[in-house]
């Protein structure tokens, strides 16, 4: 297995206080009271009508203190979000931007989403050079980011300003991004209606986000996804497959589209894939 490592950034919102946990459990769709120090994991921050105004991780520090890191650019609308309802809760929220980090990526399991790891194997580890990492993962193929948008596009992770929006509706990111990020059993949370709403009609929603392929010319970002003569879909993110140099990326499309699918894009041939791109045969 190739292994790609490259320098990232990532926006980390810090929550602290003796209500730190208890504002948060009632603000993200995760379990943060499950967390064990040091554990981490996926989780949606929601507008009270139910859609995405932040998607990172949640890492609990400590006993009172918790990080949530984001994708550059994000993290000034997720403190605004979270500083609505603090009112007078004994926590703090601060917002450090451009946290110097290194991604270690892979090709994941089948329905895998990297998290962070102590180790950084699978996963992004914030605060840390590539001499951080454990030699065998150091000496891995270095990188100027494309292998590594496109390990994000083959594991079929949203990107905030690509995929995610505030006008993003949880469940069109797709079922693996739900399970990971999203606890339905913790309690009310803001937002959480319209989530377990959709979520009890099987999650259907108008769009779902899939991958694709092309033999080239690459599709590029906004392009229209035409099905038998028909826009069903836009391409969100694009990228060359550094193992077979052809095109690839993510798009969203219509529910009514069986994927995987042939598809056009400018008149020429695209096919749609299920994310993770190899997770059946396509």
């Amino acid at each position: 297995m190739t292994v790609y490592v490259g320098a990232i950034e990532r926006d980390v919102v810090t929550i602290a206080g003796s209500e730190a946990a208890d504002y948060l459990q009632g603000q993200v769709s995760q379990d943060v009271h499950a967390l064990a120090v040091d554990d981490a994991a996926w989780t949606f921050v929601l507008s009270p009508q139910g859609k995405v105004d932040g998607w990172g991780r949640v890492h609990r520090i400590d006993a009172e203190t918790y990080e949530l890191d984001v994708d550059p650019g994000a993290g000034a609308d997720v403190v605004a979000r979270l500083q609505r309802f603090l009112l007078r809760t004994k926590a703090e929220i601060t917002l450090q931007e451009s946290v110097p980090g290194v991604a270690v990526r892979g090709v994941e399991p089948a329905g895998a989403l990297p998290i962070a790891a102590a180790d950084g194997v699978g996963g992004d580890v914030l605060r840390a050079k590539v001499g951080d990492l454990p030699a065998d993962v150091a000496d891995a193929a270095d990188d100027d980011g494309a292998a590594l948008e496109s390990m994000r596009i083959r594991s079929g992770i949203p990107a905030w300003g690509r995929e995610i929006d505030h006008d993003t509706i949880p469940a069109t990111l797709g079922q693996r991004v739900i399970d990971a990020s999203v606890s339905f059993t913790k309690g009310c949370y803001t937002g959480q209606e319209l989530v377990a709403r959709i979520d009890s009609r099987g999650g259907n929603v108008p769009r779902r986000l899939c991958g694709f392929t092309s033999p080239g010319p690459g599709p590029g970002r906004g392009d229209a996804v035409v099905v038998d003569g028909k826009d069903v879909g836009v391409v969100t993110s694009d990228a060359l497959d550094p193992t077979t140099g052809q095109p690839i990326g993510l798009a969203f499309v219509q529910r009514s589209v069986e994927v995987p699918a042939d598809a056009t894009v400018d008149g020429n041939a695209i096919r749609l894939v299920p994310l993770p791109f190899g997770s059946v045969d396509a």
